[in-house]
């Protein structure tokens, strides 16, 4: 595929990137590379080779979750500057 200047200043638009001026036919040049490997790997024979997300197996390392009772909420609001029974005052930010 044919990269042009006006889509590498599309991309870097897109992208938010500022592009010196003298950088932007070697970046379409990568660009250009880049399309034609990718055409390259469409015509590859993919067939029986299972899609996958990751090239290891993922593994949950987190702990398992479990319901445990919390903090007094008396003790929680105890530092607060200002409170009410039930939650932290504080002062009113928007109109």
């Amino acid at each position: 595929m044919k990269i042009t200047e006006e889509m590498v200043d599309y991309v870097s638009i897109l992208s938010r990137l500022r592009l010196p001026e003298e950088e932007r036919a070697r970046m379409a040049l990568e660009l250009e590379r880049i399309t034609d490997y990718m055409e390259v790997l469409n015509h590859l024979d993919t067939t029986g080779v299972e899609p996958m997300s990751h090239t290891f197996p993922l593994k949950n390392v987190f702990r398992e979750d479990e319901v445990r009772p919390s903090a007094p909420r008396a003790e929680l609001l105890a530092n607060a500057p200002a409170a009410d029974e039930e939650s932290y005052l504080v002062p009113k930010t928007v109109e």
